[in-house]
């Protein structure tokens, strides 16, 4: 019998989502066929993911066409299609929720990505996107921004689960932890249950290695000493993975805070890293490294089906996520080597403005489709 080696990463503690949405494969069976067989333990979606699965797909036509009949906009009838997929999943994956007591079995779905640097629009859409999709296993996602972190806190004393996306830096999670325990001590205060929470933070990795490997290259150019040359080189698809073995140990000093501790005791469940964007850009790479170096307890891994499927194949399951710390905390500091000289900060930076940019676009772009396909089916009826 061929050895599933995602049930063996369950095994160590750790809970592997999908990134990955359709309504093709809730329909089909295939999302549930993922759960029980694979061991699928819940799912994210974002903007990206459903242009991919809404544009030019003709199974959304008969729900537009009742849209349009019932007067609906454009915003409306794209909820109503996006909330619909959410539920239905939210509902195949309530079993897990219920088997795990509410560790899993969450469907994350993202506020509109265009109030990203709007505090208050952010949270006002939360609430109604949790309101609206009734189903106590959905997550709603907010970009760690400067204006989502303060999101996050106050989602969370209305006692939402919340999935914060589109973290880069270290200390972005940390912030983002500290806004989950906010959020908490708010409730706490109020006299209010907190057990029933849940929070991911969700952590990015290959679009770093991306953009270091890409600067590293830039900077190969035109140098011919040796030394030079083997100090760059050494960075390359290796800052990602150092980068999230650090923000792991700082779980772990949060965890051991007083603050958190007080929380606990009143049955407070603790937010997981989440390790984002897990699939290798460069085929020079192994493409389950992002899986198989960040195995770890009390964490998640959200694949999409490439990396699923290939994880399931040839993954080396083995608890990483604490290995080599030493080395990942004198390899972040090596950038700051005057031969190598990458300013880690502003890479995440800019990763972040770029992340925003990556989800508004398809997000666009969708609402483009979906005015088009809205005038088409009028126009037909």
């Amino acid at each position: 019998m061929t050895t599933n080696h995602l049930l063996e990463i369950g095994n160590l503690g750790q809970s592997i989502w999908m990134d990955n949405l359709s309504r093709d494969i809730i329909e089909s069976g295939e999302l549930k066929t993922l759960m029980v067989e694979k061991g699928m333990r819940g799912i994210t979606s974002n903007p990206a993911i459903f242009e991919k699965a809404i544009k030019g797909n003709a199974i959304y036509d008969a729900e537009i066409d009742k849209g349009i009949k019932a007067g609906k906009s454009v915003m409306e009838i794209y909820e109503s299609l996006v909330f619909e997929d959410i539920r239905n999943a939210c509902d195949i994956f309530k079993p897990v929720y219920e088997q795990t007591g509410g560790l899993d079995g969450y469907v994350s779905i993202e506020v509109p990505p265009t109030i990203a640097k709007d505090t208050e629009s952010t949270v006002k859409e939360a609430l109604r996107y949790y309101k609206a999709i009734d189903r106590e296993n959905v997550m709603i996602k907010i970009p760690g921004t400067t204006e989502g972190l303060p999101a996050v806190e106050r989602v969370i004393a209305h006692g939402i689960n919340v999935n914060v996306t589109l973290l880069f830096s270290v200390k972005c999670y940390v912030d983002t932890a500290w806004a989950y325990i906010k959020g908490l001590e708010a409730r706490v205060n109020k006299g209010e249950d907190i057990s029933k929470l849940a929070s991911v933070a969700s952590f990015f990795l290959s679009r770093i290695d991306s953009q270091i490997d890409d600067t590293v290259d830039a900077k190969l150019k035109g140098v011919t000493d040796l030394n030079h040359q083997a100090k760059l080189e050494k960075v390359k698809g290796k800052v990602a993975i150092a980068n999230a073995k650090i923000a792991y140990q700082e779980y772990k000093k949060i965890i051991q805070s007083d603050r958190w501790k007080a929380l606990s005791a009143k049955g407070a469940n603790a937010q997981r890293l989440l390790w984002a964007s897990t699939s290798t850009k460069n085929p020079a790479y192994s493409d389950v490294m992002y899986v198989d170096e960040l195995i770890g307890p009390n964490t998640v891994n959200t694949l999409p089906p490439n990396t699923i499927d290939a994880c399931a194949d040839h993954c080396d399951v083995e608890n990483r996520v604490e290995t080599e710390v030493d080395q990942a905390y004198h390899l972040i500091e090596s950038l700051n080597d005057p031969k190598i000289n990458i300013d880690l900060d502003q890479v995440m930076d800019q990763l972040l403005v770029e992340g925003i940019d990556k989800f508004v676009k398809p997000f666009t772009s969708l609402m483009s489709s979906l005015e088009e396909k809205v005038k088409q089916l009028s126009t037909v009826g």
